[in-house]
């Protein structure tokens, strides 16, 4: 049930790979079976963060097991040696989603 969406203006070349990978390190932090992380990426978007640097959003969402404070180093290197992109070049936003609000498999998990 974690969630992992990926905007970047950054041209990623094997996105089949940063997926997997991105879905191994979240599975990881959130002590959550792999099997149940969804990732997407979105790349060489259009994006402006003071200039047209490249730039990442990272959008987060799980039902608990978020630790931002613990979360946010990892991610950050991660995305800085798959895709070059600075630690201040790279925004995450986390959201801890009520079991009640999440469906899978056509019902929800609370």
């Amino acid at each position: 049930m974690p969630y992992i969406n990926v905007s970047t203006s950054a041209k990623v070349n094997d996105k089949d790979k940063l997926l997997e990978e991105i879905s191994i390190l979240i599975s990881s932090l959130t002590n959550k079976s792999r099997s149940f992380v969804m990732a997407k990426i979105d790349d060489n978007c259009k994006m402006y963060f003071d200039d047209e640097t490249p730039s990442c959003f990272l959008e987060i969402k799980s039902i608990g097991s978020l630790n931002p404070s613990e979360m946010s180093k990892p991610i950050s290197d991660f995305v800085y040696e798959k895709m070059g992109i600075p630690l201040d070049r790279i925004y995450i936003s986390f959201e801890d989603v009520p079991a009640s609000f999440w469906a899978w498999n056509g019902r929800t998990f609370g």
